[in-house]
């Protein structure tokens, strides 16, 4: 029969009340514990913490306070493109002061690109450009004329040739709106056919001077660079 000596029995008595003591002391999980640590994973914590912006902080563009005086190249532009002392001089100033980003050439190039997509918006009956381009009174007017048009199934055949000149001949703030009008001559070739296909107005093979006086408006409280067309005149 197998037997222990004392010193044996003695070691195997003291493991098992040291386990036992162990136990209770690591075995129990209380909620409390912190996860195992890692130094790559705190790393990347402490980054991405230190680089995260703090909130409220986006700077908007400062406006000149009402009395202070302007730069003195502020209207350098201006008096390069209208002659000072003149009315449209003046006109244009007043848009500066009241929108510093406002530039009478880069104005000018985009509301050329403007006239040629409103003009071929209305010749296809683009509404969803149109909208995007014209006041809701100039939209409303454009949407009938091309309804009216739909109604008796006529179409215009329109080619676009180029713009010859467009020049601003008024500029002036109503309230905080600024209005830029132009005079644009441009050449497009434009004919309008019925249901049969036969031609009614224009002609499809002749290129025509049309001359126009369009006004472009811009609220300059609002955060919306656009201008849109809010008047249109041809000129006789």
């Amino acid at each position: 029969m197998a037997f222990f000596d004392f010193g044996t029995i003695f070691f195997l008595v003291a493991a098992v009340v040291i386990f036992f003591q162990l136990r209770n002391v690591l075995g129990r999980r209380t909620g409390n514990e912190r996860p195992p640590f890692d130094p790559y994973t705190a790393s990347r914590s402490r980054d991405k913490d230190a680089a995260k912006p703090s909130e409220n902080v986006v700077s908007l563009p400062r406006k000149r306070a009402p009395g202070d005086a302007p730069a003195p190249d502020a209207y350098a532009a201006i008096d390069a493109f209208a002659k000072p002392d003149t009315d449209l001089n003046k006109g244009l100033r007043t848009i500066k002061d009241a929108d510093g980003s406002f530039e009478p050439k880069g104005f000018v190039d985009g509301a050329k690109m403007a006239y040629e997509m409103i003009v071929m918006a209305y010749a296809d009956g683009d509404r969803k450009t149109l909208k995007n381009l014209l006041s809701r009174e100039v939209y409303d007017g454009f949407v009938a004329a091309i309804g009216e048009r739909e109604a008796k199934s006529e179409k215009i055949q329109s080619s676009f040739v180029g713009i010859d000149k467009a020049d601003i001949v008024l500029a002036e703030m109503k309230g905080s709106e600024a209005h830029v009008t132009l005079r644009i001559v441009s050449e497009l070739i434009s004919a309008t056919r019925d249901k049969a296909g036969t031609v009614i107005d224009g002609d499809p093979e002749t290129v025509a001077e049309v001359k126009d006086v369009w006004t472009f408006a811009r609220d300059t409280r609002s955060r919306d660079p656009n201008w849109k067309l809010v008047a249109t005149e041809e000129e006789d």
